[in-house]
């Protein structure tokens, strides 16, 4: 594995690592507490992080390959969402999920 599908995979990494906080923050009460949450500050940085290091990764894979495979992130979120904040994964959500990793797949290794 080269740098550049490191720093894509870093990128989907550290993204999802940001969407983790953002959920964090978007519990608080009201708008002010959400926007002004540690985790929401910090869920917007690392979103700032992922897109230098997605950009990065641009340089030597084409978009048509990198912009899909960040699909993979939809199977971590459905992971995070399920373990983290007890969101409920049905077999429907499986086999869709199953679906997103078979493309994910076939697209690194087109």
């Amino acid at each position: 594995m080269n740098l550049s599908w490191v720093l894509l995979l870093s990128a989907i990494a550290v993204s999802m690592g940001g969407q983790t906080l953002l959920k964090s923050g978007a519990r608080a009460p009201d708008l002010i507490s959400k926007l002004l949450s540690w985790t929401s500050i910090a869920g917007l940085g690392l979103y700032g992080a992922a897109a230098l290091l997605y950009m990065t990764a641009l340089r030597r894979i084409p978009l048509s390959v990198a912009l899909p495979a960040t699909a993979i992130s939809y199977i971590a979120a459905a992971l995070v969402g399920h373990f983290g904040f007890g969101e409920p994964i049905s077999s429907t959500h499986i086999a869709a999920l199953g679906l997103i990793a078979a493309g994910v797949v076939l697209l690194a290794f087109a």
